[in-house]
């Protein structure tokens, strides 16, 4: 009986692997072969005359080639900026600002399969996510903030709000385009000016915003957009005439930047690492937490910031729950990102991928029993495996620093105390996630887990009205919501 049953799931993973290719076309999205800086509502060419060229994590192919901004490169970004603030964007009304906001974000939707498509080229997450998640969210954030820029005296009852000036905004490569949307929706309904810079590795949606904005003749110098790698960020936050800092990306680098500003005047909102805790209790409907937690460590192959890359399994159901990851994790198809297929897409650079290849070898020495999915993998290209960790200490790395790809660290627990305590062991504090029938049970340990955001029986939910952010070397500070308005006005 057990090998019918054990025959009969073979051939539904067959099947599911088999399936025929499903390709979206590329026809769609125009990516120019070279790209200069956005400046002035202008694309002028970089005054270093340098370019380097961006890839497509699948194929190793290269897409185009960006221009890498020098010093003087963001002096001119910033210079933009400031002239457009003093001179039209602090004293336009509030009502049209939000008239230009919006005709953005109606704009991303027109164009949204284009946005799609290059974000998942660039970017190598797979192109169901791109479509259903990043481009709509996107959106969402200039609708909402559109909403609020005429009304930031009921966002802020009996106090008067005044703008920052120019925010500088340095943006990860897990969500370009919808990390650029939540840096500078809030700034403009503020009534603040932008200079910001994509990732390296993934610049091109921010580009292709950059087209958008110029279409939808928002004043010069009002958003400039500029590109390049470490160098480039660090002469942003170091302009003396910058006075917001809005930072995503790691913790390491987020500490840079928490000195470099330190004793000036610049106000700074730092969204940093996680290792979030996702906690299974014996009462909770188990097929549904699987799933949930196959959302939480695999979605974007695991490049999210709050990814639940700790799972906790209450003892009597340990067994099952690993079991039932184990079967749903084989049904998954790792391959092209643009296939509507495929489930995990490509690691977004070769040192990402390496690091991850690091941390699996880590995890074996430190004695963790390693199981990965038993699926093809392309040869070409970045892919990893879904991976999970069982017999995990919680001394182990795997299980105390982020790695930030498709692994999952798996421990049990017993009681309600042990979990939360070994749930809040960390260094990070962003996100968390509970799964449990019980309803005083979730309020129980919602209030006692030291994270930014704690998701009820489901994970990896965001909505532009709700505020993001973490605690500890998560950062400070958080976007999204009310929260994400505030900090972008001085409020007197």
């Amino acid at each position: 009986m057990a090998t019918k049953k054990s025959n009969t799931i073979k051939l539904k993973f067959d099947s599911a692997r088999n399936l025929a290719p499903a390709p979206e076309s590329k026809s769609a999205a125009k990516i120019d072969p070279r790209y200069d800086l956005f400046i002035n509502g202008k694309f002028e060419k970089p005054l270093s005359k340098k370019y380097f060229g961006t890839i497509n994590p699948a194929t190793e192919e290269k897409l185009s080639e960006v221009a890498e901004a020098n010093q003087a490169d963001v002096n001119r970004a910033v210079k933009a900026a400031r002239a457009a603030y003093d001179n039209v964007w602090k004293k336009m009304p509030a009502k049209e600002r939000a008239k230009y906001i919006y005709r953005i974000a109606r704009m991303i939707q027109e164009r949204a399969r284009e946005f799609a498509i290059i974000e998942s080229l660039d970017g190598g997450k797979p192109i169901r996510e791109s479509r259903d998640f990043d481009v709509p969210t996107a959106a969402n954030h200039f609708f909402y903030y559109a909403g609020w820029a005429d009304k930031l005296e009921y966002a802020f009852p009996n106090r008067t709000t005044q703008p920052l000036g120019v925010a500088g905004q340095i943006i990860p490569w897990n969500f370009p385009l919808l990390m650029a949307a939540w840096k500078i929706a809030p700034a403009l309904a503020t009534g603040n000016t932008v200079v910001l810079k994509p990732a390296e590795t993934t610049p091109l949606t921010a580009l292709k915003l950059a087209e958008i904005i110029q279409e939808a003749d928002l004043p010069p110098g009002v958003v400039n957009i500029i590109t390049g790698a470490g160098a480039t960020g660090a002469a942003i936050v170091n302009h003396p005439d910058i006075n917001k800092i809005a930072f995503t990306g790691s913790t390491d680098v987020g500490k840079i930047i928490q000195r470099a500003i330190a004793g000036t005047n610049k106000k700074a909102t730092l969204e940093l690492g996680g290792k979030a805790a996702n906690i299974i209790f014996d009462d909770a409907p188990l097929d549904q937490a699987v799933e949930g937690v196959i959302n939480g460590i695999f979605f974007n192959q695991g490049h999210v910031c709050c990814a639940g890359s700790r799972l906790y399994v209450q003892e009597s159901v340990f067994k099952e729950v690993v079991r039932k990851l184990k079967d749903r994790m084989e049904t998954m198809i790792v391959g092209d990102p643009l296939d509507k297929n495929t489930d995990i897409g490509a690691i977004n650079s070769r040192q990402q991928l390496e690091t991850i290849n690091k941390y699996l070898k880590i995890g074996q020495q430190e004695g963790a029993e390693m199981y990965q999915s038993s699926c093809s993998i392309p040869r070409k290209g970045f892919f990893c495996r879904p991976t999970i960790f069982t017999n995990v200490a919680q001394s182990n790395r795997i299980a105390q620093e982020e790695i930030f790809g498709p692994v999952l660290a798996i421990q049990s627990f017993r009681t309600d105390d042990e979990v939360i305590e070994k749930a809040n062991n960390t260094p990070f504090g962003l996100s968390a996630g509970v799964w449990t029938d019980k309803g005083s049970k979730i309020f129980n340990m919602t209030t006692k887990l030291r994270a930014g955001v704690v998701w009820a029986n489901t994970f990896n939910k965001f909505d532009p009205t709700s505020p993001f952010g973490g605690y500890k070397e998560s950062g400070y500070g958080r976007e999204g919501g009310l929260h994400g308005l505030a900090a972008y006005v001085n409020i007197v």
